[in-house]
């Protein structure tokens, strides 16, 4: 599960996915995935490990 962060509605629908067409229609379509991407990527970035791994030793 990701962290949501202030400022962070403009990139997310209200069930959590993300916006892949821009909010505003004059706005640049390459420049909007681009920063999407590095957003997502920030998700990954934040996100815990989903399973404890126990070494033994």
């Amino acid at each position: 599960m990701s962290i949501l962060r202030p400022g962070d509605e403009k990139y997310h629908y209200s069930d959590g996915s993300h916006k892949w067409i821009p909010p505003d229609l004059d706005y640049d379509q390459d420049v909007w995935d681009e920063q999407v991407r590095q957003h997502k990527q920030g998700h990954l970035r934040n996100e815990q490990p989903k399973v404890r791994i126990q070494r033994l030793v």
